[in-house]
């Protein structure tokens, strides 16, 4: 009988504890930060450098796309980069389209600017939201491709806007043999 009782005491002590356990791993979780996949992997973001004209640039594609935003800026100094002439630029933005993260810069004196060899796709959702891009964007700019169907696309157009950033726009299913 007396080693019924031991085994009894023994027995509600080990639950007495695994409780006790639980109750602090559960405790000790709560606390902890989830781990997302993305902020294990390093991001890759398109980074813009444009001359003297980043905060007007940022301004003209974010009132053109849902979701977009610019969420901070940073500007020159009269002693920082570009001295005292590029006060009050853009030393660093970031900015959202859709979304999707980029970052934007001023910077002057170089003999290099935006290529059509890197461009932005657009999928649009609608041929109306096509269309208002493609004519937006191609003012002050030039027209790459004209809204048409090229085989691979059936509403599809290409422009240069006048910051010189490249836009691939396009409405539809693509087509690749």
């Amino acid at each position: 009988m007396e080693s019924e009782n031991t085994n009894r005491t023994r027995r509600r002590l080990m639950m007495k504890h695994a409780i006790l356990l639980t109750a602090a791993l559960f405790a000790a979780t709560a606390f902890c930060q989830p781990i997302h996949a993305q902020d294990m992997n390093p991001k890759i973001t398109t980074f813009l450098m444009f001359e003297g004209q980043a905060e007007e640039a940022m301004t003209l594609y974010t009132s053109l796309f849902d979701d977009s935003e610019i969420v901070s800026i940073t500007r020159s100094g009269p002693d920082g980069p570009g001295g005292p002439e590029a006060e009050g630029t853009v030393q660093h933005a970031i900015f959202t389209l859709k979304g999707q993260r980029y970052m934007a810069i001023d910077s002057f004196g170089h003999d290099f600017s935006f290529t059509p060899s890197m461009s932005l796709f657009v999928e649009c959702e609608s041929e109306e939201e096509l269309e208002t891009l493609f004519e937006t964007l191609r003012e002050g700019g030039e027209i790459a491709m004209p809204l048409d169907d090229y085989g691979f696309s059936t509403r599809f157009g290409w422009v240069n806007d006048r910051f010189g950033v490249s836009w691939q726009l396009n409405y539809g299913e693509l087509q690749f043999e």
